[in-house]
């Protein structure tokens, strides 16, 4: 309960921020392949590429895998590891790097649905090996999915959802981040998922990105052993 009272507290500061700064929109674009081997298990790849404005001064590029197992129907177990890449302000990919960063980061997934809402609480530990040297990081994301529209398939295509995730480290200052995230997302067909956002991020004493506000766009394509396998398999909230 106290973590929840804490993130709806920071979720309150962060929307009288964006109010209180000049707004700059930059973009945020996600590619994420997901293949699921049977109900339990699956495997995922993602790519990441943000600006600073809107489609210029790229600043940012991630790539990442890993393995996810669902040991319940609520709950989801996930490894994953990448390359995590933050450039200099001022232009596209300007160097010297603020920050060269390869990641391990183990999570932990719950799921609960009231009604016809569907709530999802992730817990992960990151594991950091940055260019100013080793890091722990902790982020704790409580997410909150509508999906609506006519049944296709047995699925809905179309769904709204509202995200905000808090970064911890293991040294002072301990806070480091808040990120807060309205999407919308369309499923053209069960394999494919593209989504349209808004994600304010702010940053507490914090140098290797800078928050800001971003308009996001990512394109999910989700794919299945069989043909036979025609429950959507952990589809809500977006976001590897």
């Amino acid at each position: 309960m106290r973590i929840l009272f804490l993130n709806t507290i920071v979720f309150y500061y962060s929307i009288n921020t964006i109010t209180a700064q000049t707004f700059d929109l930059g973009s945020w674009n996600i590619l994420n392949l997901k293949y699921n081997l049977d109900e339990k298990l699956s495997f995922f790849g993602e790519g990441q590429m943000r600006s600073l404005k809107f489609y210029n001064d790229f600043h940012y590029y991630e790539f990442k895998g890993g393995i996810n197992f669902k040991v319940h129907k609520n709950v989801k177990l996930s490894l994953g590891a990448g390359s995590y890449q933050t450039y200099k302000e001022g232009g596209d990919f300007v160097l010297p790097k603020n920050n060269n960063e390869f990641r391990i980061w183990p999570q932990f997934i719950l799921f609960q649905s009231i009604y016809k809402l569907k709530i999802e609480q992730r817990y992960r530990a990151e594991l950091r090996y940055t260019s100013n040297g080793y890091r722990n990081r902790f982020r704790y994301r409580l997410g909150v999915s509508y999906p609506f529209g006519k049944l296709r398939n047995e699925y809905k295509p179309f769904q709204v959802s509202a995200s905000n995730e808090l970064f911890f480290t293991d040294k002072e200052p301990y806070f480091e981040r808040n990120r807060m995230l309205l999407a919308f997302n369309y499923k053209p067909s069960k394999a494919t998922t593209i989504q349209i956002g808004y994600l304010h991020q702010l940053d507490y004493k914090i140098n290797d990105e800078t928050g800001r506000d971003f308009f996001q766009i990512g394109y999910f394509i989700e794919l299945f052993r069989t043909t036979s396998q025609n429950t959507i398999i952990d589809s809500d909230i977006k976001d590897n």
